[in-house]
């Protein structure tokens, strides 16, 4: 360890006489950190080099599914953020996207789970009896719902990363692999999902936005959506599982419909979580 001249940690004030406080990793004050210079140097350090390994995961993310889990598991974590700031980010990306967008991924109104969604004759049942319980009415109450299921849906999204996890342990058990992986391998994987739920909000707009396109388009761009997700899966598990062969091809398939079968979870555990907490 470098000996330099003693000085006083500010953090710890610990007489210290090594480069870095050895207690708190504090390093001594220098007379540029209190210049305008100093502020800018800083801010360009940090632009860089936060900036660059954000870039360099989302290319990593997208361009070789499954390198960011083997490069986290492997202890690779400078070059890149981790999963759980990097699923965070993806996560306020979309929902930018969606609100500027007036998108419908998961800020599902009230009409459309009424209307349009698997469930609605469930929905209808379910809203009548709320409706009656609050003595409102629908007009008065879709908007008090509307608000709070945008808010749900942006606190909450993390959950489906979550009940995947469940999904890849069933189906990977016999590969070995420890619970955190197949968490870092969500998270990611979901990371990668938001990202292509903004490519599809963003398509659907220009088309005219939410609930102007034509319902076989609709099902065109979320079929296109999906299996772009099937294709990362593909490839993603054969680098950080090492699934080869035709049972990759099953357990792929297998975790696609699962990844749409949480999205849809998700969408209808809003509309319970927020219908009776409104």
């Amino acid at each position: 360890m470098t000996v330099t001249e003693p000085w006083t940690c500010p953090t710890c004030n610990s007489t210290v006489a090594t480069p870095y406080c050895p207690e708190c990793g504090e390093r001594p004050l220098r007379a540029r950190d209190l210049t305008l210079r100093g502020l800018f140097h800083q801010f360009v350090e940090a632009l860089t080099h936060v900036d660059g390994r954000i870039m360099a995961s989302f290319r990593r993310l997208v361009g070789r599914p499954g390198f960011l889990t083997v490069a986290y598991l492997r202890g690779q974590r400078k070059p890149y953020i981790g999963p759980v700031p990097l699923f965070l980010i993806a996560n306020a990306l979309f929902f930018t996207v969606e609100s500027l967008t007036h998108g419908m991924v998961f800020t599902t109104p009230l009409d459309s789970h009424l209307h349009t969604q698997p469930w609605s004759p469930v929905a209808e049942a379910l809203v009548s009896h709320r409706l009656a319980a609050r003595q409102t009415t629908l007009d008065a109450y879709a908007p008090v719902f509307d608000r709070a299921v945008a808010l749900n849906a942006r606190s909450l999204v993390m959950v489906m990363a979550l009940w995947f996890v469940a999904a890849l342990w069933i189906v990977f058990y016999r590969s070995g692999s420890p619970l955190v992986a197949h968490a870092v391998f969500s998270l990611h994987l979901y990371a990668f999902l938001l990202l292509l739920f903004c490519v599809g909000t963003a398509v659907e707009y220009s088309l005219g936005g939410a609930g102007s396109v034509s319902e076989s388009l609709d099902q065109l761009i979320s079929m296109t959506l999906l299996a772009a997700c099937a294709t990362y899966l593909y490839i993603a598990t054969g680098a950080v599982y090492g699934a080869s062969g035709v049972i990759r091809a099953l357990k792929v398939a297998a975790l696609t419909v699962a990844v749409a079968s949480v999205v849809l979870g998700y969408r209808f555990a809003l509309l319970l979580l927020t219908l009776y907490l409104t």
